[in-house]
């Protein structure tokens, strides 16, 4: 009896085991499934998005089109559509209307951009349509002289940076940018490129502020493809992430990121010592005062030398342009007058209308940027001073316009002496 109930028992947690083990099997090779598909799908959303936002092709092939029909014309034109000497390479967009492109022209490293039309979404298995295309090149008509194009880049400047004594100097200096091929006169063709680079502000800013060396230089143009310095180091602080990986990252764990990748200190203080001449160029600059309205450190690099650049002008605005925006505003509350991401006004109750005047200059906004990224691993014997100071500029408010003149000079030129003072004797300066 004993001899036979064994085997049984031994069959039946034999079948047990057998059975678990199925059921464990089934159960790893339905979530290796759907890991897969998971992955699968991931994968795909990020292709789509990815084909959506890297739209180059379309960029070159509607500019050439252009070029060769005689439409536009510029120093970019004949390398990028005939010689094949302007390549485009890795991709950089983050909205699918602005290609943004890392490139190579000869010597040259750069970023390339590109205005792309609207883009139409469509289903998963459709091809995309070409993009819409706005009438950007059918200024100037056939028939404008020299003469009259000359006016009318006068009238546009004049419209984005108001009254400026110099403005004739800014006209002459564009057209000889727009004279690509250098033979002494704007065609036609150069000044429908020309004139198209000037609707974005970002180009036109960034023509303002190369001449001091805040900005990439302009190295080519066609059409309203264009193509600047490549700044190497970017962002300001913290690592750039690749794109698959900036929507998976928490947001507060990017910010604890931040200031573990950066420079040696004194390399710290001469790249902030280039945002703040920044900040005094714009304050006061030969065309007139501008405001910074987003301070990300994406919006910064710097060189090889440790020598900052503004790489997205967008962020810029002329005071003259801020004002005029900011008086046709309706608000109910200070929180509706706002300009960008940081350029702030009141909002006056009685009138319910933002007020013209910024909260705060751009000097403030600076310092806040460059607390926590000089700060940290700033030398023992200057830090309690540097905290003193940064915080004192903090705190500057747009007050009376000849008591802030005062403050903002005091404070920006305490500030540069500080640590002008500390790195002036190492190899960093």
């Amino acid at each position: 009896m004993a001899k036979g109930l064994f085997p049984r028992a031994w069959v039946k947690k034999s079948f047990y085991f057998q059975a678990r083990i199925s059921f464990v099997r089934v159960k790893y090779l339905f979530l290796t499934w759907l890991a897969v598909l998971v992955g699968s799908w991931v994968l795909y959303v990020q292709y789509s998005a990815y084909t959506e936002l890297c739209r180059g092709h379309e960029c070159k092939n509607a500019i050439c089109d252009k070029y060769r029909k005689g439409i536009i014309d510029g120093s970019a034109c004949s390398s990028l559509c005939d010689k094949d000497t302007l390549y485009l390479s890795r991709c950089l967009s983050t909205l699918a209307d602005n290609q943004v492109y890392t490139g190579s022209w000869g010597d040259h490293d750069g970023i390339i951009r590109c205005k792309l039309g609207e883009v139409v979404h469509l289903e998963l298995d459709e091809e995309p349509e070409p993009r819409r295309e706005t009438p950007v090149f059918d200024k100037p008509t056939r028939g404008t002289s020299v003469e009259k194009f000359r006016e009318m880049v006068f009238n546009h400047l004049k419209s984005k940076l108001g009254e400026q004594t110099n403005l004739a100097s800014l006209v002459s200096q564009i057209l000889t940018v727009a004279d690509g091929n250098t033979d002494g006169r704007v065609s036609l063709p150069e000044a429908r490129s020309a004139w198209a680079l000037l609707q974005m502000d970002e180009v036109l800013l960034g023509l303002l502020l190369q001449d001091r060396g805040h900005t990439p230089r302009l190295l080519g143009f066609c059409g309203d493809l264009y193509m600047t310095e490549r700044v190497h180091y970017g962002p300001l602080y913290g690592l750039s992430l690749p794109w698959p990986l900036v929507s998976w990252v928490p947001s507060s764990m990017q910010r604890s990121m931040d200031q573990w990748f950066t420079p040696s200190w004194p390399r710290k203080a001469k790249i902030s010592m280039g945002l703040l001449e920044l900040v005094e160029d714009l304050f006061h600059g030969t065309y007139g005062s501008f405001l910074i309205c987003d301070l990300a450190a994406a919006h910064f690099g710097y060189t090889d030398r440790h020598e900052l650049r503004l790489t997205d002008a967008r962020a810029v605005v002329s005071e003259d342009e801020f004002k005029r925006t900011m008086r046709a505003l309706k608000c109910e509350t200070d929180a509706d007058c706002v300009y960008g991401v940081d350029c702030k006004t009141l909002c006056d109750l009685s009138e319910k209308r933002c007020k013209e005047e910024p909260v705060q200059p751009n000097l403030a906004k600076a310092c806040g940027t460059l607390k926590d990224y000089l700060l940290r691993g700033a030398p023992s014997g200057m830090r309690e001073e540097l905290e003193r100071q940064l915080y004192s500029c903090m705190a500057l408010k747009a007050s009376n316009a000849g008591q802030m003149n005062m403050e903002h000079s005091l404070i920006l030129n305490n500030l540069k002496a500080l640590l002008w003072r500390q790195i002036s004797h190492t190899k960093d300066s």
